[in-house]
C-alpha cells in the first residue's frame, strides 16, 4: 500500500512548509488527484488520518479535487478524454496515446492557522 508513503510524504511537507511559512496547525488540506496517478482515495484517507495523530495537521479536513484523465491521440491527433491507461482512443480506436492530464498528485491548497 504506497498510499501510506504519500500519506507520510504529505506531512513531511506540511512540517517543511511550517517552518518556512512559520504556521502552527493545519485545518484543511486539498489534494488534486487524476484517475491515472495509481492511488486508492479511500485508502489514502484512512493513511492520512492515521499519519496526522500527534502532528500540526491532526484532524484536518483532507478534500480531494478530482481532475480527468486526457491524452493526446497520435492515430487522429485530437485530445481526448481516458480514464485509464492503455484506453484505446475513444474518436478513432488508436492506442496511440499520450498522457497529458490526470497522472497529477499535488497538494493544492492548505488552510492554515
Amino acid at each position: 500500500m504506497h498510499e501510506m508513503s504519500i500519506a507520510e510524504g504529505i506531512v513531511q511537507l506540511l512540517e517543511e512548509q511550517a517552518a518556512a511559512q512559520r504556521f502552527a496547525r493545519v485545518k484543511a488540506v486539498w489534494l488534486e488527484i487524476g484517475p491515472l496517478a495509481a492511488v486508492e482515495v479511500e485508502a489514502l484517507r484512512f493513511c492520512f488520518e492515521a499519519v496526522t495523530r500527534h502532528s500540526l495537521a491532526e484532524g484536518a479536513r483532507l478534500e480531494i479535487v478530482e481532475l480527468p484523465g486526457r491524452a493526446w491521440c497520435l492515430g487522429c491527433n485530437a485530445s481526448v478524454a481516458i480514464r485509464q491507461r492503455y484506453d484505446a482512443c475513444p474518436q478513432c480506436g488508436s492506442y496511440r496515446l499520450q498522457v497529458t492530464q490526470g497522472d497529477e498528485l499535488r497538494v493544492k491548497e492548505l488552510e492554515v492557522e
